[in-house]
């Protein structure tokens, strides 16, 4: 087969003529270099990279083999090491079977010259042979994998939780304590995650500029759209972007008032975050949920129910409003219906109030009174 020059093949990568003193240690380095190599030229992330060959080295450890030594055998004992012993989920296996598919995929391509180089430095059979099959990996059976119990929030456990953390301000003003500014910043986020939909990561990165005008609803102001720059990226890919226009008009009461007349009373007008600390800093994940943690607990609700639960509620509670399907959709970054179906878990009223809406047709309207009965 001809040589060609394609990003992470053998002859890029090894050096002929020298004598190694380790040639199979040299070989496998080799490797992971070239798959580097292809990668990059895919335009991948180098986080996305380094984790997969962070995965990759500890297969080869579990195994004790170099990549041209493996079997399926070798997967099936690595994938009942995951679920016995590491208890992990069975879509972060079947995520951690489809990098090890990837990089073997890649040695046993013909184009880039693996098998061929290892036969001639080791002899002949020795060669990667393909090691993930359908019989030996989890098959992505269902659209959504998660914890059964996770849920929305219902309107009243929101109203609580949100009633809740305004009192915390309340509370802090009254006793003169320092908190209030932190207190106001936080009731404000979570109204801002349930108010747009957003994610925690999504919610931690914006920044004051990334609000904008809707010329469809000028009653916003400049609150009309917000622009999400760091939405769930796809495997390998950069963050994607969205913009989200504004629905509740309470929401957009909540933050303008945060932006305008609290968030100067911070000190630091020229950082460029939404959400800033005491000290100057930008909230983080942790601490979203760490303040998330404190109110659930305080008003006793479910522990099933996350920061993630108001981005589900705000699919439920628009859905059950009458929302367009295809809007809320966009609105929340979903590339399919399906991936916004799971999100949605709609009220026993609502749900009798569409039966009755469905049968109304073959029915016919309902009698004025008893004596049309």
């Amino acid at each position: 087969m001809r040589r060609v020059g394609l990003a992470g093949a053998a002859h890029l990568e090894l050096v002929s003529g020298v004598i190694r003193l380790r040639p199979q240690d040299a070989m496998g380095e080799a490797m992971l270099r070239g798959w580097r190599a292809q990668q990059t030229a895919r335009g991948l992330r180098e986080e996305t990279i380094a984790e997969r060959e962070r995965l990759v080295r500890q297969f080869m450890a579990f195994t004790n083999e170099y990549p041209w030594r493996w079997t399926p055998a070798h997967v099936d004992e690595w994938s009942m090491s995951l679920t016995a012993e590491r208890h992990l989920a069975p879509a972060t296996i079947r995520a951690y079977q489809g990098t090890l598919r990837i990089f073997n995929e890649f040695l046993c391509d013909g184009r880039y010259g693996w098998a061929v180089a290892c036969e001639q430095e080791f002899g002949p059979g020795e060669h990667p042979v393909a090691i993930v099959h359908e019989w030996n990996s989890i098959a992505h059976l269902q659209s959504y994998e998660g914890d059964p119990d996770e849920r929305p929030f219902s309107r009243d456990e929101l109203q609580r939780f949100l009633d809740y953390a305004d009192d915390q301000v309340e509370r802090a003003v009254r006793a003169k304590r320092k908190g209030a500014l932190a207190a106001y910043r936080d009731a404000t986020l979570f109204k801002v995650m349930y108010g747009w939909g957003l994610r925690r990561t999504e919610t931690s990165k914006l920044d004051i500029a990334d609000w904008g005008r809707n010329p469809a609803a000028p009653q916003f102001g400049r609150y009309g759209s917000l622009h999400v720059r760091y939405g769930k990226a796809k495997r390998g890919q950069p963050p994607r972007r969205r913009n989200v226009l504004s629905v509740f008009g309470w929401a957009v009461e909540a933050v303008s008032d945060y932006v305008e007349n609290v968030r100067p009373r911070f000190g630091f007008t020229d950082h460029p975050a939404l959400w800033v600390t005491e000290r100057g800093g930008r909230i983080q994940p942790p601490e979203i949920n760490a303040r998330f943690v404190s109110y659930r607990e305080a008003l006793g609700l479910p522990r099933t129910l996350s920061p993630h639960a108001l981005r589900h509620a705000y699919v439920t509670h628009n859905t059950e409003d009458g929302v367009d399907r295809r809007f809320i959709q966009v609105q929340v970054g979903h590339e399919s219906d399906s991936s916004t179906a799971i999100y949605t878990h709609v009220s026993d009223d609502f749900m009798n109030t569409a039966l009755r809406k469905a049968l109304a047709p073959a029915l016919g309207p309902a009698p004025s009174d008893g004596k049309d009965r």
